[in-house]
Parts: C-alpha cells; structure tokens; sequence
C-alpha cells in the first residue's frame, strides 16, 4: 500500500514543526556549541574518577575531589544567578568556557608529564565547580531570549537529548582512551571541547540587553528570592522536586550493591544504567512531540516515574523489569525537565530570570548530599528493601500532591503554544531578544 501524499505532506509538517527551533540561527549555534562540550563532558567524569587513581589517589580522595566540585558549585549558584540577570548572558557563559578549559587543560598537562597530585585535581575541581555555576543561570536566562514562547519546551528537548546522548555514548569513548592513553588525553579533548563552546558563543550576536543595575549585590539576590516566593504554588514544586532528589539517591547508592549480589553483577548494572540513559533520550524525543495543556502537572506526575526502578529493585525483580523500571523513570526524568525549563522561561520575568534558576536549581539539589550520607546507614538499619521503599514514597507523594495546588493546576498551555501562570491569561506574548544578521 503506498503512502498517500498528503500523508507524507503531513509527516513532513510533524517533523519541521518538531525541529522548528533549528530554523534560529542563534539557537543553532548555541546548541552545536552545547554538543560539542556535552561530549566532553560526558568523558570527563569518568577521567576525573580514574584521574585520582592514577596520582596514587584513594576512594577517599575521589570522594574529596568530586565534593569539592559539587560544594563549589552549591556556593557560587547564587552568585551566579545574580551576575546572569547583570551581565550579558552570552558573555557569563562564555566566560565560565574559557575558565573551565584552562582548568582541564592544566590538569591534562599536569597528568601527561606525570606531575599530577591530589591537590592539584582537587583545586581544579573546585575552580571548575565554580565556573559551572555561573553557567548554568545564564544559559537558561539566555534560552529565553533566543527562542519564541511558543518554541521553548522544543528547544530545551533539544537540549536535553543531546546531553542524555552524550551521557551514553561519551563513558565509552572515554574508558577506551584511558585504556589506550590514560585520563590525561582525555581531560585534553574536554578542554578543547570548551574552547569550541567558547568560540560558538562568540559568533552569537544578540543586541544588547538592557539592564538596570541599582541596588547591592545583596538586594539583587534579595530581589529574586522575592520572586520566588512570591509565588507559593512554585516554592511547594520546588520542595516536591527536593524531596525526589532526596530520596533517588538510593537508587545509585543501593542499586549498583543489589545488581552485584543478586541481577548478575556489574554488567547487570550496566545494563540497567544503560537503559536509563536511552530512556532519558526517548523522554526528549517525547518531549519534543508532546505538549500537554497542564505542563507542571504533567510533568510533575512524569517525575513520580522515576520511583519505578527504587520498588523493582526493592524486590528485587527479574533483571529485564527493573531495566524497563529504569527506561521508564528517564522517559519521566527528561520530559520533566524540558517542561520545567520551559515553564520557568516564561513564567518568571526576563530581568530576574537567572537568579530563580539559581535558587531552583539550589532548593532542588541542596537535598542529594544529605541523602547520600543518610541512605547507606539506613539501609544497615532497616534493611535494603524498608530504604527503597521509603525513598519511592518520599518521590511519589510529594509529586502526587502537586496536583491538589491550584497554582500548579493552573500552570496551562494556550493556544498559541504559550505557558501562562495564575492571574497570567490574558498578557501578552513575550518576544525574544532581536538577532543581528
């Protein structure tokens, strides 16, 4: 039976109205430039690990090295958020580029020539830490200003799939080049990778953002904290996304120990990892057909799946089950984030919009370490199956209750493709940032 051409009219519209956010030049630019440093990325934190080891390091001290990064990065996200909203966005980004591949390229040296030490890689870590947390407010602020309303969740799908891709592919190019090489050569290609993005960023030309600076550094973070709570219906998301966080860290602390004793062992979890990582990818690819008319509620109710492979492993169940429990919860995981991100890019005004993805970012994470350090003796106490079975209740809960929030509920989609808050119905479009030829 041949497909009729009004069929093929059809899938042809689907698929441009899908990749519609390719047709900007300053989101293609900014995406290559994300890819390429995304696949560095990926390498790089299976070379920071083997990085440790190869100086004589210990588990200890990859501990030390990787809490030294996140703690940066916790300290500075407000700081950045608040130079995000003065600064030009593109130049914030950029700038935490360069920092990031000098650091990578230092470290790359250090190691090739054999005078690496610990310290060395934790002070990289902690530069690095530092200059990533100025990146992040800014690169969603900047989302905003290159993409129409109506475009967002596509474009951050975008994103996101190619992070998620990324994530699978890159951990095996680069335990392949440490095998060959050592982590060195691969901490090199991070940080060209970096230089690339840095380059990408540079060809962007937005015009110049209007921004009045008049009070302290202190009353800039005091402004948007009030525009985070001022939205109540926000802050209680924020805390359900919190306890997630909270509570899914069983799963990476447990389930690695669970697959060992009774899946089949590591390549059991590898395999269950791997199928997280593809599930994250399909999520994006969801997210980029899908549009729901209640996007926070969808994507909250999304986000309980990711409690799915804590109650198979809880079991534990056959090894299949809990590889489909994993694709399922990054199917959930990733078309979350596309909505969030698209939501808070046009729910929360242009001026203040990196500082409350900088407290977004802190209220949700702040709770991964406590459930890093609670989870293992939890589970002496009362066992690997109580553990899991709590955290899955502590992310199902929480996110289930979103629903009865009005100002949740009343997060919608009109017609025109645009994302509206409580009281917000009526307002206008809101236009991005005009592009110079």
């Amino acid at each position: 039976m041949e497909d009729r051409p009004e069929a093929r009219s059809g899938a042809r519209r689907a698929l441009a109205r899908t990749l519609s956010p390719f047709s900007l030049r300053a989101f293609r630019i900014l995406w290559t430039g994300h890819a390429v440093s995304a696949a560095g990325g990926g390498m790089t934190r299976i070379a920071l690990v083997f990085s440790v080891l190869a100086v004589g390091g210990t588990v200890t001290d990859i501990g030390l090295v990787m809490a030294g990064q996140v703690g940066a990065q916790v300290v500075f996200t407000l700081v950045g958020g608040v130079w995000g909203d003065r600064l030009r966005r593109e130049l914030v980004m950029l700038t935490s580029d360069v920092i990031r591949a000098a650091v990578q390229a230092v470290l790359a040296v250090l190691l090739l020539t054999g005078q690496a030490h610990v310290w060395h890689l934790a002070a990289g870590a902690v530069v690095f830490g530092s200059a990533q947390a100025f990146f992040g407010p800014a690169s969603s602020g900047l989302m905003a200003e290159i993409v129409p309303p109506d475009q967002l969740q596509r474009a951050n799908a975008l994103m996101s799939s190619c992070y998620s891709f990324f994530n699978v592919v890159s951990p095996a190019l680069a335990g392949l080049a440490i095998a060959l090489v050592g982590p060195g050569l691969v901490l090199a290609i991070d940080a060209v990778t970096f230089v690339v993005s840095a380059v990408f960023l540079g060809m962007l030309r937005l015009a110049p953002r209007t921004v009045e600076v008049t009070g302290s550094f202190w009353a800039d973070l005091r402004e948007g904290w009030s525009e985070l709570a001022a939205r109540k219906w926000l802050c209680l998301n924020l805390v359900a996304h919190m306890f997630q966080n909270l509570a899914v860290v069983a799963y990476f602390v447990l389930g690695p120990v669970i697959a060992d004793q009774s899946l089949g062992g590591p390549s059991a979890w590898g395999f269950i990892a791997a199928s997280m990582a593809v599930g994250a990818i399909t999520g994006g690819v969801v997210a980029l057909r899908v549009e729901p008319s209640r996007p926070l509620l969808a994507g909250n109710l999304a986000f309980a799946l990711t409690a799915l492979p804590l109650l198979a492993l809880a079991v534990p169940m056959p090894l299949v089950v809990v590889a489909v429990a994993a694709f399922v919860s990054g199917v959930g995981g990733m078309f979350l984030d596309a909505l969030w991100r698209a939501s808070m890019q046009q729910l929360i005004p242009g001026p203040v919009l990196s500082r409350v993805e900088s407290y977004d970012w802190l209220i949700s994470t702040v709770a991964a370490p406590i459930g890093l350090a609670l989870v293992g003796p939890l589970a002496i106490r009362t066992g690997n199956t109580s553990t899991l079975v709590l955290a899955a209740a502590l992310i199902i809960v929480p996110l289930g209750l979103t629903a009865l929030v009005p100002g949740i509920r009343a997060v919608r989609r009109l017609s025109d493709g645009r994302i509206v808050g409580p009281g917000q119905e009526t307002r206008p479009a809101l236009e991005p940032q005009p592009v110079a030829d």
